[in-house]
C-alpha cells in the first residue's frame, strides 16, 4: 500500500453536497471493477449494485433516504444477491442451497468489502460520497422500487458525486479503544470514559448535546437517533423482509 493510499484513507470525509458534474459511465465502471477485486466468500461474488441517476426514480429513491444528499447525481444501492448464483445453479442443473441466513451474512460481508473498495477508488478519482444508513429502515420499499427479485436484499446505499464542500473530518475512537491483543479484553468504566473522550469532548458534539437538551452525547443516540422502540420496530420489519426474500426460514 502506498503512502498516498494511507493518506487518502486517513483524510476521509463524508460529503453531503455535490456539484452537478455527472459521474460518467466509464468512471462508474472503473469504480465497480475496483470493488469487485475485493476478497469475497468462495469467489462467488454474492452482491449486485444498482446505479440510479434518472428522474423520477432518483427522487423516489431519495424519499426512502429521507431526502439526504439530494444533490448527489448518482445513488448506488449495493445488495446481497443469491438470486444470480441460484440462476447459475439452475442453468447447470445443480441444487440451489444459498437462500438462508448463513449466506445472507456471508453476502453481507462480501458486499461490504466490495463497497469499501469502490469508495476508496471513488475518493482516489476525486469523488466524494456519503453512506446512507437509512437503507435498513426502508429495505422492503427500496427493494420494491428497484425491482429486486427474491434473494436480493439492499444493504448499503451510497450518495456519490463530485464534492461541492470539503466536509467535516469526524472524530474517531483511536486504535487503543479498538485493538485487543491476543484475546478480547473487557473494558473498565475508566477505559470507556477515556476511549470515548474524543467524542464527548468534541466541540461539534458538545453543541449537539446543547441543542438536544440531553445529559451527554451518548444520550443523543439512545433517546434521539437510535432509541430502543425504533430499533425493535426496524428489526421486526427486516426479519419479515428477509423471510420474504428467502434468506431466513419462514415462521411456522
Amino acid at each position: 500500500m502506498t503512502h498516498q493510499t494511507i493518506e487518502l484513507m486517513l483524510r476521509h470525509r463524508s460529503i453531503r453536497r455535490f456539484s452537478d458534474q455527472p459521474v460518467s459511465d466509464s468512471l462508474l465502471s472503473e469504480l465497480v471493477e475496483c470493488g469487485l477485486r475485493a476478497s469475497n466468500t468462495g469467489n462467488m461474488q454474492l452482491y449486485s449494485v444498482i446505479a440510479t441517476r434518472e428522474e423520477p426514480l432518483r427522487s423516489e429513491l431519495l424519499k426512502f433516504h429521507f431526502n439526504q444528499c439530494s444533490s448527489a447525481p448518482l445513488l448506488l444501492t449495493i445488495c446481497t444477491d443469491v438470486h444470480r448464483y441460484h440462476r447459475y445453479c439452475q442453468v447447470n442443473q445443480c441444487d440451489q442451497p444459498y437462500g438462508n441466513l448463513l449466506w445472507m451474512m456471508s453476502a453481507l460481508v462480501d458486499a461490504s468489502l466490495f463497497a469499501q473498495n469502490l469508495c476508496l477508488a471513488a475518493e482516489a478519482r476525486g469523488l466524494g460520497f456519503c453512506h446512507l444508513g437509512t437503507v435498513m429502515y426502508n429495505t422492503p420499499e427500496i427493494a420494491a422500487l428497484l425491482h429486486c427479485p427474491e434473494g436480493v436484499v439492499p444493504v448499503i446505499a451510497l450518495a456519490l458525486g463530485f464534492p461541492a464542500e470539503e466536509g467535516r473530518l469526524s472524530e474517531r475512537i483511536g486504535p487503543d479503544g479498538i485493538l485487543h491483543s491476543e484475546v478480547y479484553h473487557p473494558y473498565s468504566d475508566d477505559d470507556i470514559r477515556r476511549i470515548h473522550a474524543v467524542r464527548d469532548n468534541d466541540p461539534f458534539n458538545q453543541e449537539m448535546v446543547r441543542q438536544n437538551g440531553t445529559r451527554n452525547y451518548c444520550e443523543i443516540f439512545t433517546t434521539k437517533r437510535y432509541p430502543r422502540p425504533m430499533n425493535e420496530s426496524v428489526s421486526h420489519k427486516l426479519e419479515d423482509f428477509l423471510r420474504q426474500a428467502g434468506m431466513m426460514d419462514k415462521e411456522n
